[in-house]
């Protein structure tokens, strides 16, 4: 698959998931695409675990209260380490999000489908402290983001998007 494609073809999948397993090449594949992602002053803030028995699964999605997990076969947890890059600045964010994008998009080019949990868990509950405890994730590490991945049992359904003349422009705001 073309790069463009996978772009234009990844959207938020929150159907469920056949019963095929994610091969571990695979998930290695999706891992090392997130780990080549930039980070601010080459801190590398961002690790992963990926997650693919399901007895630890089935207490992480037990954990995040969500049915629409159920038949996830995989998943890719995403932690960050909050260390200072460049004087005070931590750019842990910036380097998680980039390594989540670079994933998701590797995991759209296998022809898998996911989707960007992280508000979800990382709320004013913090469900992640929980799912961090399951992976046994030392205290120095926050859990952010949960990537299932799997083969879609339905065909994912692309958002509306707003025009590009109403968000994209040449030269100067023209809103």
């Amino acid at each position: 698959m073309k790069l463009i494609d996978a772009i234009n073809q990844r959207h938020s999948y929150r159907g469920k998931y056949k019963q095929i397993a994610v091969p571990r090449e695979d998930l290695i594949t999706i891992m090392k695409a997130g780990l080549s992602a930039p980070s601010g002053c080459n801190k590398q803030t961002t690790s992963l675990i990926a997650v693919d028995d399901h007895r630890v699964l089935d207490k992480l999605i037990k954990v995040m209260d969500s049915p629409m997990l159920k038949t996830a076969p995989a998943a890719i947890c995403v932690l960050t380490q909050r260390i200072n890059a460049y004087r005070d600045k931590c750019f842990a964010i910036q380097d998680y999000s980039a390594a989540i994008e670079n994933m998701l998009l590797t995991i759209v080019g296998l022809g898998y489908q996911s989707c960007w949990f992280e508000g979800h868990i990382t709320d004013d509950d913090r469900i992640c402290d929980r799912m961090a405890r399951v992976l046994n994730v030392p205290d120095s590490y926050e859990l952010v983001c949960f990537l299932p991945v799997g083969i879609a049992e339905d065909k994912p359904v692309a958002p509306k998007k707003k025009p590009f003349e109403e968000r994209a422009w040449f030269n100067t705001y023209r809103g």
